[in-house]
């Protein structure tokens, strides 16, 4: 406590604090169990059950299903962005940040940090014919993350890292579906042996890491 900080205000923050961690507790549960489930999948009985919270507890934070869902999306950008963008940004730019972005998906399938893979390319096609703010939500994160993508291919040509021949949309584009087969492949069939195909895709794609 700060000498003109009150023990009510004190009070008042370390509620905050509270409410937060069991906030993102939660949303950590609906994340994992939306890769397997699905986002409809989702319900406060199913979730009471995997963090042993009481549902009261849960509708406290959660006012409707739809609210549930967008909370979930917000927080597994948070942790895609700090187990793969991160991660990846800090390697450079151009090829460098490309190779990083490649890898820290892969990375990301072969950590398990989702028991269902990639939680966007878990849910993405879920709601892709169901118009609403949770398919925009989706939405926004792989425009998102296709731009990421497409900037660091720009950034690679401009340096005369890669070739200029393919306009980056479509690098971003290629190297976005070897990804995407990386993850289909990988929570299908468990086998690490896929990543390297799409490892190895990606070299023919790129060229090889920068050292």
């Amino acid at each position: 406590m700060t000498l003109h900080e009150s023990p009510h205000t004190t009070r008042e923050r370390r509620q905050r604090a509270d409410g937060r961690r069991s906030r993102d507790t939660i949303l950590d549960a609906a994340a994992r169990l939306a890769t397997v489930e699905g986002l409809d999948g989702l319900s406060i009985g199913n979730l009471a059950a995997q963090t042993g919270m009481s549902k009261s507890g849960l509708y406290a934070h959660f006012m409707s299903k739809e609210e549930l869902q967008l909370a979930t999306i917000d927080r597994a950008t948070e942790i895609f962005d700090a187990e793969v963008l991160e991660p990846a940004r800090a390697r450079g730019e151009g090829l460098r940040l490309l190779w990083g972005l490649a890898d820290g998906f892969i990375s990301y399938l072969e950590r398990d940090v989702f028991p269902g893979g990639c939680f966007f390319a878990a849910v993405g096609s879920e709601f892709s014919s169901r118009p609403g703010r949770v398919k925009e939500r989706v939405a926004s994160f792989t425009a998102e993350w296709l731009q990421e993508l497409e900037a660091a291919a720009a950034q690679a040509q401009a340096a005369g890292e890669l070739p200029a021949s393919i306009e980056p949309p479509q690098i971003a584009y290629e190297v976005d579906a070897l990804l995407l087969m990386a993850h289909a492949a990988y929570t299908t069939f468990g086998d690490p042996a896929v990543l390297e195909r799409s490892r190895r895709g990606l070299e023919r794609l790129l060229g090889s890491r920068p050292v």
